[in-house]
């Protein structure tokens, strides 16, 4: 039995690596396509080493020892929903795969993504309130429920809640720092006030489950794995506020070099 559920998990394994690889090699692929197009600007170097660091987190996730252990260890478990759900996330939107695939796809198809994007159904997803709703809400549901215990023994369930986490961490991301195209955008205070609340929703959840551990963790076990979410989390979060905020400096940094010959000229004749 102990042979069929390792063999079980070593086909399981060699699927998830092909299909990583496939999307990996896709990316850079469409890269090479991209920058074949004179009118553009070659794909920034930069993103391939994000989009490769995304990938290759994501496997440590799913793949390998630490899916197994996190079974039967909270604090691995948090571990890998850091992982997963915040720093897969984030590199994956810095190295902006839809806009890669916007620049390679041909213009009639490119054409029918951007009307895709632009349905009211993403348009509402990609709100900041929304996004940090399915977010945030969504780990404090399925940490404070039942859920937490089923996803360990029903393996829909499972599947269904991990691809929750990582689509609802992506687009919590691409809601925050605009490198995605989106159908709506927000002002920078507005979404500083939203993230602000979301982040800090994400540290009392943390210290919620320091002291009330979800159905069958052991309390030593939860104290450890929270305190990875608490301090883990806000590493992370660290190199989104980052990001942010750096979009934010050159979005209101003066122009003062558009003008600068004429405001010298103007300065030499009075």
């Amino acid at each position: 039995m102990e042979h069929e559920h390792s063999s079980l998990w070593n086909t399981r394994d060699t699927l998830i690596l092909l299909l990583a690889g496939i999307i990996w090699t896709g990316y850079f692929m469409a890269g090479i396509v991209s920058n074949r197009h004179r009118s553009l600007q070659k794909w920034p170097r930069y993103r391939y080493v994000l989009w490769t660091a995304g990938i290759l987190c994501a496997g440590a996730t799913v793949v390998g020892p630490l899916p197994k252990l996190a079974h039967h260890d909270f604090t691995l478990h948090m571990a890998g929903h850091l992982l997963w759900g915040m720093l897969v996330p984030l590199l994956i939107v810095l190295a902006a795969p839809i806009t890669l695939m916007l620049r390679t796809l041909p213009v009639s198809m490119g054409r029918r993504l951007s009307r895709l994007l632009q349905l009211p159904y993403f348009h509402w997803v990609i709100h900041p309130v929304i996004a940090a709703l399915l977010n945030i809400g969504g780990l404090w549901l399925l940490y404070t429920t039942d859920l937490f215990m089923l996803m360990h023994k029903k393996v829909w369930i499972n599947l269904l809640i991990h691809f929750h986490v990582f689509m609802a961490g992506f687009v919590f991301t691409m809601s925050f720092i605009y490198i995605e195209p989106v159908s709506r955008r927000f002002s920078f205070k507005y979404r500083a006030i939203v993230l602000v609340t979301a982040l800090a929703g994400h540290g009392i959840l943390s210290k919620y489950l320091y002291a009330h551990p979800p159905a069958g963790i052991e309390k030593t076990d939860a104290e450890t794995g929270s305190m990875v979410m608490y301090y883990g989390g806000d590493m992370i979060d660290a190199l989104l506020i980052i990001v942010f905020c750096y979009q934010w400096y050159r979005a209101a940094r003066p122009r003062v070099y558009e003008n600068f010959p004429s405001q010298q000229k103007e300065a030499k004749t009075t």
